[in-house]
């Protein structure tokens, strides 16, 4: 079949076509940050800001006798340590001339893009919590910056060949090791040592996607995750709980901590420290344009670091 001869069809009268545009914006990047929200909120009022920590004597034997004099303990002093706070920002600028367009789905161009600043910037600082990232003092010439989960991690570790865990003061990063496959078994013995060491608090282990997968296939006196319930033909393959001996852990996929990572945090041992909460200001104007800046500025404090732990170089592929 073909069109008849001079037939005027939608293709002739593009021009006379109105735009069909949906009125609204489609984005579907994640803007989760889980670790920076189970983080405890508290405040600097330092760019270097301290905490002390403090342990209890290892157990003896303690039996005595009757009338006897006493002896003083050996008393060991208070460990103090710092993190540096980092400065996050996020600068935009509009042209005059497009805050003042009629838009598709937006009432103003500067609002749009503060709103969307503000969920990268969170992204921001979620990796910066997980990076193995040693902090830096700063000067005028080089910027500030906090030390990373990884850095504080000691006690508690399974790693690869040739890796080594930093000094637990921030002041360096751990040194990557040899990649290996994540198992239940170096879980498990992460998950053990932190309960030796004393941490009893509620806990989640933060892991990859490709990691978290092999959580699918641990195994337990219980294994029924993958299962087909019958009367909606729902195939299930899930798991958020880990339950052990040493204790109940949740688990949950990030995107921010570096794949080779899987944490195992207990949640009430991290703070963000925030000596300026985030603020929207208006720049100063030099031109045609309109500028505004999103700024925070905070750092991370690990107030225990033997009730969590990692287990470091898995493969990520």
């Amino acid at each position: 079949m073909a069109q008849p001869s001079n037939l005027y069809d939608s293709i002739d009268n593009a021009n006379s076509i109105k735009e069909d545009i949906q009125d609204i914006i489609y984005n579907i990047s994640p803007d989760e940050s889980p670790f920076l929200s189970s983080c405890k909120k508290t405040t600097a009022k330092s760019t270097l800001h301290e905490w002390s920590t403090d342990t209890l004597r290892s157990s003896a034997s303690n039996a005595h006798i009757e009338g006897d004099d006493s002896v003083a303990t050996a008393i060991t002093g208070v460990t103090r340590l710092n993190n540096r706070t980092q400065i996050f920002k996020d600068a935009i600028a509009i042209s005059d001339t497009d805050e003042g367009l009629s838009k598709i789905a937006k009432a103003k161009e500067m609002s749009y893009q503060i709103l969307k600043a503000g969920k990268s910037m969170k992204l921001d600082i979620e990796k910066a919590l997980f990076d193995n990232n040693a902090k830096v003092a700063g000067s005028s010439s080089a910027a500030r910056e906090l030390a990373g989960a990884p850095t504080w991690l000691t006690s508690n570790t399974v790693k690869g060949s040739g890796g080594a865990d930093a000094n637990g003061t921030g002041s360096n990063a751990r040194t990557d090791g040899t990649q290996t496959v994540f198992t239940q078994a170096k879980f498990d013995t992460v998950m053990q040592s932190v309960w030796e060491n004393g941490g009893t608090g509620s806990k989640t282990a933060y892991l990859s996607a490709f990691n978290m997968t092999k959580c699918l296939g641990f195994a337990g006196n219980n294994n029924q995750r993958a299962n087909v319930v019958g009367s909606d033909e729902r195939v299930i393959n899930s798991i958020s709980i880990y339950l052990t001996p040493w204790g109940e852990i949740s688990l949950r996929p990030t995107r921010e901590n570096r794949s080779r990572d899987v944490f195992l945090m207990q949640n009430d041992t991290w703070q963000v420290a925030t000596l300026r909460p985030m603020k929207n200001v208006e720049l100063a104007k030099t031109g045609d344009n309109t500028k505004r800046q999103l700024t925070t500025e905070l750092t991370l404090v690990c107030t225990s670091e033997a009730a969590n732990g990692m287990v470091a170089d898995c493969t990520t592929s």
